[in-house]
């Protein structure tokens, strides 16, 4: 089962399926949309996924977490020299 397929069924029953979050957790954008949709909160497991990704990582902090991200994630945006460092920033002040 893919990533993709795992998030589609929890989407679909409308609730989290903890035997799937071993899947869904292996992409950035599966992983967000898991936490932001299904289980509406932080999704731990897939937070190592997403901090790979400057993007989702804003999406994250600004419509799940409504903050400043975990310390792993946050210096791992503010790292990756990205766009979206700018508005992160700005975000969490």
């Amino acid at each position: 089962m893919t990533p993709e397929q795992a998030y589609y069924k929890a989407e679909n029953l409308g609730k989290r399926i903890p035997k799937l979050e071993p899947i869904i957790c292996k992409e950035a954008f599966y992983s967000y949309y898991y936490a932001k949709d299904v289980i509406k909160g932080r999704f731990i497991l897939g937070e190592p996924a997403i901090s790979k990704d400057a993007y989702w990582s804003y999406c994250y902090a600004k419509n799940v977490i409504k903050g400043r991200l975990p310390d792993f994630m946050h210096n791992a945006l503010l790292l990756s020299n990205d766009e979206y460092v700018k508005k992160y920033i700005k975000f969490i002040k």
